[in-house]
């Protein structure tokens, strides 16, 4: 019963997840100040709020398994090469919706 308390392989995936499906649907990070970057990265973080909701449903998230959740989709996008300070933000915007 404890041990699935640190059992975070579900929210790892789920963060990794959240992130491929984010750097797939948004252009270069070059574009961050033009309108229809902005229009496009709405339409796709509600499309995640959607997934978020719905995994929150079927997962209970403890502190530890938010965490883990955070960390891996950050270090996703990371990965994928968007500049740290728009990750910072995506992070902490997905931490807002995970609660």
């Amino acid at each position: 019963m404890i041990l699935s308390w640190f059992d975070a392989s579900e929210a790892k995936k789920f963060g990794n997840t959240l992130a491929i499906f984010f750097v797939d649907r948004i252009p270069p990070a070059s574009q961050i100040a033009d309108k229809a970057f902005a229009q496009k990265t709405d339409k796709v973080l509600s499309k995640m709020t959607t997934q978020i909701v719905k995994f929150k449903l079927e997962h209970k998230l403890n502190a530890y398994k938010k965490a883990q959740l955070g960390n891996a989709f950050k270090w996703a996008l990371k990965d994928a090469g968007v500049s740290t300070e728009y990750v910072n933000k995506l992070t902490q915007w997905l931490m807002m919706h995970v609660g």
